[in-house]
C-alpha cells in the first residue's frame, strides 16, 4: 500500500483537561499518514484521482479549531476518523503532539493507527 504523508501540520486549538490549558487556544502538531493505492493518479497524473491533503488538512484545522477536546487521545481518534471519510484511504496513522503539555519534555504524543474497518 501506498503512503500520503503531512508532516508537522500546525493548527491551534484548545487541548487539555488543566483550566489554564482551555484559556485560550495552543499549538498542536499533526502528523498523518494515509494508506492508499496511488496506481492510478500515477498514471493519469489528473487530481481527480488523487486523495486531496490540502482539503484534508483544511478539515483538520476547522475539526482542531472548534473540538474543545480534553485528551490528545480523543483528538487523535477524531482525526483518524475524519481522514478515513477521505476517498480512497484504507488506513490512517494519525500523531498528535501538544508542545508544553510537560515542561521537561518538547512535546506528548499520542499515535493511533485505524483502519476503514475500524468505523464500520
Amino acid at each position: 500500500m501506498d503512503k500520503i504523508i503531512l508532516q508537522g501540520l500546525r493548527v491551534s486549538g484548545i487541548l487539555g483537561v488543566h483550566e489554564w490549558e482551555r484559556q485560550r487556544p495552543r499549538p498542536i502538531v499533526i502528523q498523518i499518514t494515509l494508506f492508499v493505492d496511488t496506481r492510478r493518479a500515477g498514471r493519469s497524473d489528473d487530481l481527480a484521482d488523487c486523495v486531496d491533503y490540502s482539503l484534508l488538512a483544511g478539515r483538520v484545522r476547522e475539526h482542531v479549531a472548534h473540538a474543545a477536546r480534553h485528551t490528545v487521545e480523543a483528538l487523535a481518534n477524531d482525526l483518524a476518523a475524519l481522514c478515513l471519510e477521505m476517498p480512497g484511504v484504507q488506513k490512517a496513522i494519525v500523531r498528535v503532539d501538544k508542545p508544553g503539555a510537560i515542561p521537561e519534555a518538547e512535546s506528548v504524543g499520542v499515535e493511533v493507527e485505524r483502519k476503514r474497518a475500524d468505523f464500520l
